[in-house]
């Protein structure tokens, strides 16, 4: 029963991290911005070697009844950059970068959504290991979520004001 849950959950976060890869792809290829194009793709690759890392401990599951152990991966470092997403020339185009910030959006509440999900599959863990495995994952959406959280916050209220919204 409690291998059969991991299954699931492995099942799930894969399907999670295929539908970020296909996003921050298309977020790619829609975004105007050079630096935006780079940082997108880089997303969807971490999201593509997350889903291989995933896939292959799901097989190793199956397989042997236990992780791949020789199977690791690294918590990327949240860059320093101001604007680590876009660069400066966005702010000379915002009132025009809907896609944009739509696409932030969005893959704020992918992440969220994903780091979530791992922290409470870690909180239920029945095993150390386990937990840490999990915890592990939430670590990388973390990453992820407060990339994209930062930039979008240091658009928005530029972006709000030559857009004209206005809170009621």
């Amino acid at each position: 029963m409690v291998r059969e849950k991991i299954e699931q959950a492995l099942e799930r976060a894969m399907q999670a991290e295929r539908q970020g890869y296909y996003f921050y792809n298309m977020a790619a290829a829609h975004t105007v911005d050079e630096r935006g194009k780079e940082v997108f793709m880089d997303l969807a690759g971490q999201e593509r070697a997350h889903f291989d890392y995933l896939r292959r401990q799901l097989e190793s599951l199956r397989t042997t009844g236990m992780p791949d152990a020789s199977v690791r991966f690294e918590v990327p470092v949240r860059p320093e950059a101001e604007h680590p997403i876009f660069s400066d020339a966005i702010k000379k185009r915002i009132a025009d970068a809907h896609y944009e910030m739509t696409a932030l959006s969005v893959g704020i509440q992918l992440e969220a959504s994903s780091r979530d999900f791992y922290m409470k599959q870690a909180e239920a863990a029945s095993a150390p290991e386990l937990s840490e495995f999990f915890r592990k994952l939430a670590d990388w959406e973390s990453v992820h979520y407060h990339l994209l959280l930062e930039q979008q916050q240091s658009l928005q209220q530029q972006y709000w004001d030559s857009a004209r919204f206005a809170p009621f």
